[in-house]
């Protein structure tokens, strides 16, 4: 495909993807203002971000798996069509309650977008040209994130729109987002007998879940070491072995166990979970630190992270460009990850007071860091996969990631309650007996403050256990990011191939082809290849014959060798005796890639790969010369 057909059918995705980021980040500066208004507590405003995080973890996986079974574009409009529905519920919500429920529905319309955008890419373009449209992919989560918190605080700070028109402005771009995609978006479809592997779904979410719910409560609903700790770590545990257990026996696993066996895939999934972590404590904390430790408006929070943005927009666009050219990436990867650490690091030392030109620089490094590790750790796990396999591996890393930020932001919610109070009680001693009233109901109400209705001392005095308070998490998140880097360290930089998941399959076939022993000529190669790019879909029920002659070189035909058929995994599925025409004739039950095998007396067998796309194959056989 040119460059200009790629980018028109990415127009679409882009977009939606657009909406999926725009959804999590035009919420983060207006949340003091939602939580305050519908009524609740940092619990609420930590399961504001969560319960959407959870969702696009636990539906990740599913949607990866479904992406390798299923019309893409179709996923991918379900997607949009979820999404819309839940920021309208959002957008309508009364009470912390049924916010949290909506989220959870984005959330799922989100994890689709994320994992598909992946998935879509890699089906249509090569690893190693990859490089350059991962940038895009980058830059377009560069531009929701520093598009979101700007418009999310003009939004809320224009009196005849408010917070809730925050929900609903992505609604618009997701309707043409569908729109784009039914005109742009034009992928082969396989369609075939699939199981959906909803035990598995079931349980990992189960899982994640009730390791929430701990986390969340923690230190505020029951100490760390409770009884309530033990028994929902254990259940959690318990359900985290019935999944994998599960997995074993899943025909169709929602996260196939077996990817692994991959040490790269291991590594990068692990180092996703870290960044997950360091990725989202700055996206959602920054703005409770400007706005409650620095007393700044919705907008004007917006506008104060744009160093992390501009870092992030940078990176991703650049390194995504020169490992285009180069097609090389782990020095990239390992730079994002001192620089992350670092950027994290710096930020421990955050006070209300500050000077704002440190902590943009601070926030210039992590921006760096995060654009140059997020789609890295995704583009060299797809490098390891067959074309089967692009969207279990692309949502998988996508799931670590989702999972490291869904828990990372619920502990450290927990965790920044608790330093919040610690510094507050701490500090309370120096203010005068009528504001130490003030400052016990302010305090005290379970409720985010409104600062500008306190008295100057008291504000003062919260906004410094907030400043506090958030620079400590940072300082907690920085050690997250280094053992983030040391996993990178040791995933082995492997060429990009310069194939697309479609070609590959054409691929592999010569190969196959080659090995056997059978010359192919190019134009039968490029027949197949065509074929398999086409992918046509066929009714399951529909049995494709496969047929063809049999001869020897030298001898014509022969007769009375047998034919069989059988599938890569060696389970035989037809055998067909050769005809005194030297002709042969087996169906099989579907699309796919199948291995003959050729057996005549007083000859060798013959092993060839053959692949069925839609219509009847004619593959003739030609036996190596007859043993002496």
């Amino acid at each position: 495909m040119t460059h200009a057909q790629i980018m028109r059918a990415l127009s679409g995705l882009l977009l939606g993807l657009f909406c999926a980021i725009l959804s999590s980040t035009v919420v983060t500066n207006a949340l003091p203002r939602i939580i305050g208004d519908l009524g609740g507590g940092q619990s609420a405003y930590t399961w504001v971000v969560t319960a959407s995080l959870l969702a696009v973890t636990a539906s990740t996986p599913l949607w990866g798996k479904l992406a390798d079974q299923f019309s893409k574009k179709i996923l991918v409009q379900s997607a949009l069509v979820i999404y819309v529905v839940g920021s309208l519920v959002a957008g309508l919500a009364q009470n912390p309650a049924t916010l949290i429920g909506a989220r959870v529905i984005q959330g799922l319309g989100g994890g689709g977008l994320s994992a598909l955008a992946q998935v879509v890419l890699a089906a249509m373009i090569s690893p190693r040209e990859r490089g350059r449209y991962s940038g895009y992919l980058g830059a377009t989560f560069a531009v929701a994130t520093v598009g979101g918190p700007l418009l999310g605080g003009v939004i809320t700070d224009t009196d005849w729109l408010g917070w809730r028109w925050c929900l609903f402005v992505g609604v618009p771009f997701a309707v043409f987002a569908l729109v784009v995609l039914q005109r742009t978006l034009n992928l082969p479809v396989t369609r075939r007998r699939v199981r959906v592997d909803w035990a598995g779904a079931f349980f990992v979410t189960a899982a994640v879940c009730t390791l929430l719910v701990w986390v969340t409560f923690a230190d505020d609903k029951y100490d760390w070491l409770s009884w309530q700790t033990y028994t929902l770590v254990g259940a959690s545990l318990v359900l985290t072995l019935v999944f994998l257990y599960v997995e074993t026996k899943a025909s169709e696993p929602v996260i196939p166990l077996r990817l692994f066996r991959n040490r790269t895939i291991t590594l990068a999934s692990v180092a996703s979970l870290f960044v997950g972590i360091a990725l989202f404590a700055g996206t959602v904390f920054f703005s409770q630190y400007f706005q409650l430790a620095r007393g700044d408006s919705p907008t004007r929070s917006g506008v104060m992270t744009i160093p992390f943005i501009a870092g992030l927009f940078v990176s991703s666009t650049v390194s995504g460009r020169i490992i285009t050219r180069t097609g090389r990436w782990k020095g990239w990867l390992l730079t994002g990850g001192v620089l992350l650490t670092a950027g994290l690091a710096l930020l421990g030392m955050l006070r209300h007071d500050t000077p704002y030109p440190f902590i943009a620089l601070c926030m210039a490094l992590m921006g760096l860091g995060v654009g140059m590790t997020l789609q890295n750790l995704v583009l060299c796990t797809q490098n390891q996969v067959s074309p089967g396999d692009l969207g279990a591996a692309s949502s998988t890393v996508t799931f670590f990631r989702s999972l490291g930020g869904a828990v990372g932001v619920s502990v450290l919610g927990s965790v920044l309650t608790t330093r919040i109070g610690h510094y507050a009680r701490a500090t309370i001693t120096g203010l005068g007996p009528q504001d130490r009233a003030a400052a016990a109901k302010a305090s005290g109400s379970g409720q985010l403050p409104d600062l500008a209705a306190l008295p100057a001392p008291v504000r003062t005095w919260l906004e410094s256990a907030y400043g506090h308070g958030i620079g400590d998490i940072f300082m907690y998140v920085a050690p997250v990011a280094l053992i983030a880097f040391l996993f990178t360290l040791f995933i082995k930089e492997v060429p990009l191939r310069a194939s697309s998941g479609l070609a590959q399959a054409a691929e592999e076939l010569q190969n196959a082809e080659a090995v056997a022993g059978v010359p192919v000529a190019a134009e039968a190669v490029d027949a197949d290849a065509r074929d398999i790019a086409a992918e046509r879909v066929v009714d399951p029920a529909e049995r494709v014959a496969v047929r063809g002659r049999v001869s020897v070189a030298g001898s014509g035909a022969v007769p009375r060798a047998t034919v069989t058929l059988s599938t890569v995994e060696g389970h035989e599925l037809g055998r067909s005796t050769v005809g005194s025409d030297g002709t042969y004739a087996l169906h099989v039950p579907a699309d796919g890639r199948y291995v003959l095998t050729t057996v005549a007396d007083g000859c060798r067998p013959l092993t060839s790969t053959i692949v069925v796309a839609g219509q009847p194959v004619v593959h003739d056989v030609r036996l190596p010369v007859p043993v002496l």
